[in-house]
């Protein structure tokens, strides 16, 4: 049985009341004419104001699919959420009605797309799509919403914003189309905000502008931030705590600096061995052997044994729980004190 991840004192930065967000043993699947495919599988994390939770792992382990069922717009079919419970604000979104959860997103919950081409109207200019929400949320004239729209550009810092609010999306380098998005995202200033892979297909600099808006946002609106990721290497100074998803499930979730100090997994292990350092210049870039397994299919007992340098015969059987590591780690690995170097007298049991 997974244990939730809500046990632990609030990191710095963040509130000391209980969660904003919690998702309990979330199961997620899709029924496709090939079958069922498994892609969430019990996922528990949790968020409170003011802190920001980086969701990891690579292409296909479950994290926008948990992101998109949180924020209900999940496409069904083929998807269906099959079992769990998502508590936002004392509220089980799953149990609302479809009213009530459209009045929640956006408003008090938004989301920010990783393509942002994609997901921007190209026919309308974007003080337009700006002004919408505050059109269709608030009630403003749609003089009153361009002005909020010129004010949130502002805010993002996209310069010559009054220019530029009569512009279309084609008109913005990739940036500041994340910009833009991010203004969307915070145009009604909701309690929670979760970034789907926003830094994809920038450059280094403007990732770290990105980053930095994000990080200086949620500080001034004491919100909740859930950042999605491939990449570790991104939200080492933004983020408060790390969850790392494989095959749909919660395999390590640690303090950010804890992780990168020691990580309790092997496929943590792995993807920090795979960031590329200054220290190791001229040496081959380490890589993950095999490839995550296919959601259709997935390997009994520990889904990463088969690409597990430490697999063993266990590791093929037996499904591992989150152990508990200590008072704010978890990890889902029958050997995480080998990966850690502990001591074995020191084992700790499984959370219960």
């Amino acid at each position: 049985m997974t244990t939730s991840l809500d046990v632990t004192p609030a990191p710095e930065g963040a509130a000391a009341e209980g969660p904003l967000l919690e998702v309990r043993d979330l199961h997620v699947e899709f029924r496709t004419r090939d079958g069922v495919a498994k892609a969430v599988n019990g996922v528990d994390y949790a968020v409170r104001a003011g802190e920001t939770l980086a969701v990891l792992g690579e292409s296909g382990s479950g994290k926008s699919v948990t992101a998109q069922a949180v924020m209900g717009i999940l496409d069904s079919p083929p998807g269906f959420v099959t079992r769990g419970e998502v508590i936002f604000q004392d509220r089980d979104l799953l149990k609302v009605s479809g009213e009530e959860r459209r009045r929640v997103r956006g408003a008090r919950m938004a989301m920010i797309f990783q393509d942002a081409l994609s997901a921007l109207n190209p026919v309308l200019s974007v003080g337009d799509q700006l002004g919408e929400m505050f059109t269709v949320h608030r009630g403003l004239s749609r003089k009153d919403a361009r002005a909020r729209a010129i004010e949130l550009m502002e805010r993002v810092r996209i310069p010559a914003a009054r220019e530029r609010v009569r512009q279309y999306p084609h008109q913005f380098s990739g940036g500041m189309r994340q910009r833009v998005m991010i203004a969307m995202a915070m145009a009604l200033e909701p309690d929670l905000i979760i970034a789907d892979e926003p830094t994809t297909a920038l450059d280094v600099t403007v990732q770290a502008q990105v980053m930095e808006l994000l990080a200086d946002l949620r500080r001034e609106y004491h919100m909740g931030l859930i950042l999605i990721t491939h990449d570790l290497g991104v939200v080492a100074d933004v983020a408060d705590r790390i969850a790392v998803m494989y095959a749909g499930r919660i395999v390590e979730t640690s303090p950010v600096h804890d992780i990168y100090r020691a990580p309790a997994h092997l496929y943590t292990k792995g993807l920090l061995e795979s960031i590329p350092r200054v220290d190791r210049k001229g040496r081959e870039l380490y890589a993950i052997k095999g490839l995550p397994p296919s959601l259709l299919h997935i390997p009994p007992g520990c889904a990463f044994h088969p690409r597990c340098p430490m697999a063993r015969p266990v590791c093929r059987t037996d499904v591992p729980p989150l152990y508990r590591v200590n008072a704010e780690r978890t990890s889902a690995c029958h050997f995480w004190k080998e990966t850690l170097g502990v001591d074995s007298a020191a084992a700790d049991h499984p959370g219960a």
